[in-house]
């Protein structure tokens, strides 16, 4: 839990420094890429820490993740420019890549099926927190400290986390392979390129540069060339870093684009609630981001008590009504009154997380519990890596939609000189003689326009999760039967066709 609790908030805690950062190393124009920078390097790692935990173990590869993030923390802290900060933040991003899949691996090495919602609960429970406390943290102590602490304070919490998985994570002890494992280090040079370049094309397209522009398609194309190399390589790669059985299986592949799909939707609450929040509610920053976090609250007590009801009626099923109740939450967002109360959204948020908490966990428990222990980390990885590549196309398409949205309601605007960009749009809305009162009721029913369509586009999104599981996912999970790791008894595992 220390160790998934430092890649979680550093995902948070930057945020609420930008301006103190800005102001003391410059680089207004590229500072996005501290956040960009970390998730890509988060999302391309994802396949070769899952393959490298099958192959060595966890415990080693969860400590050289632990040692690289803070060494990443220790370069942030003592960067001079924007540039050196955004390149040491990839490398705090390679690290974390390892602490997140494997974490969540560890978790079902360690807990036979009964008990892993508990702890995937409880993991739920650090991101929960950290999305609520990362902001506050951030604010804290660029405000009355320094914003370089961000970085600095990883240190007591990664050495107490290293320590602690050190001293006390024991894994059982394996037959050594017949023959010396092989790393296919070309096929995670051409994941890393791929990755690299879609995920660089659709978070700078549209903000860096028009998306018909040379760079977008010149990216685009370099991506779907390398992808296609990616697939030869890997083809004839002996022990590849993602294996075809990753998508020939049902299981898997239905779970992997159903979480691939709820990454998509996710972005409507994380990214653009809070714009609705401030500029169409008119809250201060701290109240709208309460509105957002009211799904964390949901969110961890709806996984937990999620194994009462695949228990009794399958992870498919179980999934299936969560995605449901979602897919009803969104849409009715855009039916919400003009501008409302806060409370509107936050109690549809409240919803969401608990329809999400009950598709997520048993979709994660599920997969986890087909695969053997030399498969569990690749299939962890494989399904993260789904979920974060959604997330990063769901913030190209859905900042497209409401980009555009937004400039066609406001081309008959009684104001001249209007922005057509959400971002600038909300800048001009905090200041109260930007517009006429006639012109400021335009640009936030415009505003509140492009959200409802953002969420509707969710919708979509929730129901190709839907889609994914219903044609593609057995009705029962083929579950395997080992022992549990943390005791580690010798025993041969074996498979029962489980309705959970």
């Amino acid at each position: 839990m220390l160790g998934m609790a430092l890649a979680a908030i550093d995902g948070t805690i930057v945020s609420t420094a930008v301006p103190q950062i800005v102001g003391d190393l410059g680089g207004l124009t590229v500072f996005s890429w501290l956040f960009s920078g970390y998730l890509l390097a988060v999302t391309v790692t994802l396949p070769l820490y899952g393959k490298l935990s099958d192959t060595f173990g966890r415990k080693p590869v969860l400590v050289a993740g632990i040692i690289l993030f803070l060494v990443g923390s220790v370069l942030c802290a003592a960067a001079w420019n924007m540039a050196a900060l955004i390149a040491f933040r990839i490398v705090q991003g390679l690290g974390g890549g390892a602490l997140q899949g494997t974490v969540q691996t560890i978790a079902a090495d360690l807990y036979p099926l009964k008990e892993r919602p508990r702890i995937q609960a409880k993991l739920s429970t650090v991101w929960a927190t950290s999305a609520v406390a990362g902001p506050v943290v951030g604010g804290l102590l660029a405000g009355y400290a320094d914003w370089r602490w961000i970085f600095l304070i990883n240190l007591p919490v990664g050495a107490v986390a290293l320590w602690l998985v050190v001293r006390h994570l024991h894994e059982p002890s394996r037959p050594r392979p017949a023959t010396r494992p092989r790393v296919d280090w070309a096929g995670a040079l051409a994941v890393f390129a791929t990755g690299s370049l879609l995920l660089t094309a659709l978070v700078q397209g549209g903000v860096a540069w028009p998306w018909l522009s040379a760079p977008s398609l010149g990216l685009l194309g370099a991506s779907a060339v390398l992808a296609a190399l990616t697939v030869v390589i890997e083809r004839r790669a002996a022990e590849p870093i993602i294996p075809g059985w990753v998508w020939r299986r049902r299981t898997i592949a239905s779970v992997n684009l159903a979480l691939g799909a709820m990454g998509l939707l996710m972005v409507a609450p994380t990214v653009f609630l809070p714009t609705y929040a401030q500029s169409v509610l008119g809250l201060g920053p701290i109240a709208a981001g309460f509105v957002l976090s009211v799904m964390t609250l949901s969110w961890p007590v709806s996984a937990a008590l999620s194994d009462r009801v695949y228990n009794r009626i399958g992870f498919r099923r179980t999934a299936m009504i969560g995605m449901s109740a979602a897919l009803l939450i969104l849409l009715a967002f855009p039916l919400l009154p003009y501008p409302g109360e806060p409370w509107h959204p936050a109690l549809l948020m409240l919803l969401l997380g608990a329809a999400l908490g009950l598709f997520q966990l048993p979709l994660i428990v599920g997969v986890q519990s087909t695969v053997g222990w030399a498969e569990r980390g690749t299939t962890t990885a494989s399904v993260l890596f789904c979920r974060q590549v959604g997330q990063s196309i769901g913030a190209a398409l859905f900042g497209a939609v409401a980009n555009g949205v937004l400039a066609a309601r406001l081309l008959d605007a009684p104001a001249a000189g209007l922005p057509g960009d959400l971002d600038a749009v909300t800048r001009a809305l905090e200041d109260p003689g930007a517009f006429s009162a006639a012109a400021t009721d335009q640009v936030r029913r415009a505003v509140d326009a492009a959200v409802d369509y953002v969420y509707i586009g969710a919708a979509g999104a929730a129901a190709l999760a839907l889609l994914a599981l219903i044609t593609l996912a057995p009705r029962r999970f083929p579950v395997i039967t080992e022992p549990t790791e943390a005791t580690g008894t010798a025993g041969a595992p074996g498979r029962q066709d489980a309705a959970s």
